[in-house]
């Protein structure tokens, strides 16, 4: 009697579809968590994944007339406290530094030393400070539309990490844009998620799905949320791009104003938008068996060329080599 077949990951993806990604991200070398709780390691083969995709979206975002830029990884508390809807929408997830320096006591031990003036949060995302630096940048209709992209690491506090899919610490890039008017806004908007959904069908081989969220799934302080989602082999969903028009909430709250044509001030109209590591573990998900990883070409690190070799009918060796 002849046994069951042999796969090279162990459960296949029918008899556990979650130990079955964390085994295929594991044995191929992709990504683990480590070191701290939710915490993520991103490996070479992983990190060549992802150099391929940030190339590929970063022409992409570039082509719309975004350009890129760098902002501080910490953020005061007096920037969140006055947006509260953004405030209400990441509060639980924060990571909030209070202290600075580090003293040795007497048994060995170290122990923060000094208490922060302002506590400090780590990035959960920029629109409270980049926010502020539109606010300085802007003055005039002239300096609209301002569009700045960023490539950076967040931190938000995850409950229960699953490794490339939800993490303590992830990459990702966020744009954020700011328009004199609200048709503007709205087609900046629309415009990415365009970008979004190019980049996942057509660099990653996954179809996505493009719509807009409802109200209890908007970001926080947004008045509309679109994204891509695509369907891993599991039958469910995993949210890929997001797209947000944040209407004038945030210019609000921070001021941003530009004098218009007619010498009035008003408030801008912004938005953002981002994209992040998860879209590896899409890939894992969409294209990967029960052999293990399977890489869409324009995003693998390293390539294999098969060269058929033979002397007499060649039928069976290009059959073989396809």
């Amino acid at each position: 009697m002849e046994g069951k077949p042999k796969t090279g990951i162990s459960p296949t993806r029918a008899q556990d579809f979650p130990q079955w990604f964390q085994s295929v991200v594991r044995d191929a070398e992709v990504a683990e968590l480590d070191h701290v709780r939710g915490a993520m390691v991103i490996r070479p083969w992983g990190y060549g994944m992802w150099e391929l995709m940030q190339r590929a979206l970063d022409d992409g975002i570039k082509g719309t007339g975004a350009q890129n830029a760098y902002f501080p990884l910490f953020i005061p508390l007096s920037y969140f406290e006055e947006e509260a809807k953004h405030v209400e929408g990441f509060a639980k997830e924060m990571a909030v530094v209070t202290h600075h320096r580090l003293e040795q006591g007497e048994d060995g031990s170290l122990h923060p030393a000094a208490e922060l003036p302002e506590p400090l949060i780590v990035r959960p995302t920029s629109e409270t400070i980049i926010g502020r630096s539109f606010a300085k940048w802007i003055n005039s209709y002239r300096d609209l539309p301002l569009m700045i992209n960023q490539w950076a690491n967040i931190v938000r506090w995850e409950l229960r990490p699953r490794v490339l899919l939800r993490t303590t610490e992830f990459l990702w890039q966020e744009g954020h844009t700011a328009h004199a008017t609200e048709e503007e806004a709205l087609e900046e908007t629309r415009r990415m998620l365009g970008v979004y959904r190019k980049f996942t069908e057509s660099l990653l081989a996954i179809p996505a799905i493009a719509g807009e969220k409802p109200e209890y799934e908007r970001f926080p302080g947004a008045e509309t949320t679109l994204s891509i989602e695509a369907m891993m082999q599991d039958g469910k969903a995993l949210q890929c791009g997001t797209s947000h028009y944040l209407g004038q909430n945030f210019s609000g709250a921070m001021e941003m104003e530009f004098t218009d044509e007619d010498g009035e001030r008003k408030l801008c109209y912004t938005t953002s938008w981002g994209l992040t590591t998860r879209m590896v573990g899409a890939v894992v998900m969409t294209h990967g068996d029960d052999n293990g990883l399977r890489v869409p070409p324009r995003i693998a690190p390293q390539q294999v060329k098969i060269v058929p070799i033979t002397r007499d009918d060649p039928t069976a060796v290009l059959e073989s080599a396809r």
